[in-house]
């Protein structure tokens, strides 16, 4: 009986030992991070499965300061072409609208009740912009002038501007047209007026044009005149985000979005200028909006002004 006892003290004996080890070889068996059960360490996603975005670099662009303006193109100086006097008959006619004449050529031939030729000549030279003669008529100081001259073939375009942009005009500026079927003239500024319409707000503004190209009446036109230029970074508008007072741009560093407070200049053609916030070379999200946010992870896809690697650096 006494071996028996002691068997079972002994089974109580190692029972009673073996929960403690237990214990301490479970304590002694170091966790592990699931990250780090992955095999990827503390590092981002593998590559390929951050959201691709497309980025391009932060480059210098020169911006215009200017004023745009719109109008229609009118004769600078019309010259009415009138018989001598009355009840005199239209015999010839030598000229159409659109042709170019000199000062002098002869127009019409014009002849009196008597049998007398009397030819009617142009003031001045230029192109003529319409013509009432026609052969077998008998003339009428009372009537429409047998032709009209555009003096010199001058024109100017008649356009109006905003009360904010005409105060920025002044006589002699430089300026470049834009005319429908002709391309780009150059020209100055002529007049501006010194009122606007109350309903409106707009006032006239006459551009003289270089008359070195045939142009046509009413022709509708587009005045740019420059007033300065600033040049500085640029993204395009599309990358620019404007959120809770805010103006800001996405830019791609270390493969995470990083979010820059920027401030804006001019605009143009698209593009926006930066005067502050980024640096020249930044490599910004083409295309910002609320799907990306502070730290994401993304793959960077680059259009043609930036490398595959500069979302690295």
């Amino acid at each position: 009986m006494p071996i028996t006892q002691g068997a079972g003290h002994h089974r109580r004996s190692r029972a009673a030992l073996a929960a403690p080890l237990a214990l301490a070889l479970v304590a002694a068996v170091p966790v592990v991070p699931a990250h780090a059960q992955s095999g990827d360490g503390a590092k981002e996603p593998a590559a390929g499965r951050g959201q691709a975005v497309t980025v391009l670099r932060a480059a210098r662009t020169c911006f215009a300061n200017s004023v745009q303006i719109f109008g229609v193109l009118v004769p600078r100086d019309e010259v009415p072409v009138m018989p001598p006097r009355d009840g005199l008959k239209v015999v010839d006619v030598l000229v159409d609208a659109g042709d170019q004449v000199t000062a002098g050529q002869t127009l019409a031939t014009l002849r009196d009740p008597n049998g007398g030729a009397t030819p009617l000549t142009a003031p001045a030279a230029g192109v003529i912009s319409a013509s009432t003669a026609l052969i077998g008529m008998t003339t009428s100081l009372r009537s429409d002038p047998l032709f009209k001259i555009i003096a010199g073939g001058a024109f100017d375009m008649v356009g109006q501007a905003t009360a904010e942009d005409m105060l920025k005009l002044k006589a002699d500026q430089a300026a470049t047209v834009r005319v429908a079927g002709a391309g780009d003239i150059s020209g100055k500024v002529r007049q501006v007026a010194a009122t606007v319409e109350p309903n409106t707000q707009l006032g006239r503004v006459t551009i003289a044009l270089d008359a070195s190209k045939r142009l046509l009446a009413n022709a509708a036109a587009s005045a740019t005149v420059k007033m300065s230029e600033s040049c500085g970074l640029s993204v395009p508008l599309t990358a620019v985000l404007y959120s809770d007072g805010a103006t800001i741009v996405q830019v791609v560093r270390n493969e995470r979005v990083e979010t820059r407070q920027v401030t804006v200049g001019l605009l143009a053609g698209g593009q926006v200028e930066i005067r502050s916030g980024i640096k020249e070379g930044d490599v910004v999200v083409a295309r910002s909006g609320a799907a990306l946010r502070e730290g994401d992870f993304v793959r960077a896809v680059t259009t043609g002004q930036a490398s595959p690697n500069d979302s690295q650096k």
